[in-house]
């Protein structure tokens, strides 16, 4: 097995940081990240980069963050208790992009590392992230593009890590108050340490790396779309899903604020506006109500039969 080595994590996750920024400034063609570092008390610290107001994107941000401490929150323990009375380290890189032009799907990718240790035993490591997509005016090509390359960025790690990888997406991101997916999926795992340690990483390597070519040229084919404000109202209101699944689900939010994370950065991943509206109904046959019929719900995208 190879050597656990989360300094290397750290280089690879802080360069990540930068050509994800790189990438969305220049798909957004105005906008420019703007860095807020900060540290940790107990230990560790980030940086935080937000962009607002851009061109394309209305608010969006892509944060680092390394954190430690010697006591897990009741989060991490409740799934795993053999790591309690373990010091531990935690880092990723974890963003969020609400575009102002509703025919621009919301999306997030996260890749992240966490190890335990213990003086005498063994380290307990693993790898955990993903990319998500969440439309509200969905295109079918769009969505397809979107998880064939994540299907692309699974085949060399084997056949059926895509089919793993998705089905635990469509199963993780799903509103069960709604009975409804937050979007269209993409890829979520977690407590990844079936490989070894190289390999794992590879793998977030090519996850991290592979949304950019997933997302941008999604933006880059939908950002000229016109849109009025009946389709801005519906994307605030649909915001006010992933709002809803953030607080009541989300377990890095959870982790976050139950480890004493930066408050701001956590909640970084909040759309800048949402609105939510007593018992809407779609208009049968509608743009809308096509979002609910076709596309929050699991199924094969890439099923060419």
């Amino acid at each position: 097995m190879s050597q656990v080595n989360i300094d290397t994590v750290i280089t690879y996750l802080q360069s990540l940081q930068d050509k994800i920024c790189d990438a969305l400034e220049h798909a957004d063609g105005r906008g420019k990240f703007m860095e807020d570092s900060w540290q940790r008390e107990e230990g560790g610290g980030g940086r935080t980069r937000v962009l607002t107001n851009g061109t394309v994107i209305e608010q969006g941000g892509v944060n680092f963050s390394l954190v430690s401490g010697n006591k897990l929150p009741p989060s991490a323990t409740a799934h795993r208790p053999e790591l309690a009375g373990r010091t531990w380290k935690a880092c990723g890189v974890s963003l969020v992009i609400h575009p102002n032009n509703p025919y621009i799907p919301t999306s997030h990718a996260n890749v992240r590392f966490f190890v335990a240790e213990k003086e005498g035993e063994e380290p307990v490591w693993w790898f955990g992230g993903g990319f998500d997509l969440t439309p509200f005016y969905p295109f079918e090509e769009d969505v397809v593009h979107w998880h064939q390359t994540a299907a692309d960025i699974c085949a060399p790690f084997g056949d059926k890590v895509y089919d793993e990888h998705k089905q635990w997406c469509d199963e993780y991101f799903f509103l069960k108050h709604r009975n409804e997916t937050r979007g269209v999926g993409g890829l979520f795992f977690d407590d990844l340490n079936c490989w070894d340690f190289d390999t794992c990483f590879n793998y977030i390597k090519a996850v991290g790396e592979g949304f950019i070519d997933a997302y941008v040229p999604i933006i880059n084919k939908r950002k000229d779309t016109e849109y009025g404000e009946a389709e801005r109202q519906f994307q605030l209101y649909r915001r006010g899903r992933y709002v809803e699944f953030n607080l009541v689900f989300d377990r890095g939010t959870l982790f976050g604020l139950q480890s004493g994370g930066r408050t701001e950065s956590i909640l970084m991943s909040m759309p800048p506006l949402a609105r939510w509206q007593y018992n809407f109904t779609p208009e049968q046959g509608s743009s809308e109500a096509l979002l609910y019929k076709r596309y929050l719900k699991p199924q094969d995208w890439l099923d060419k039969t």
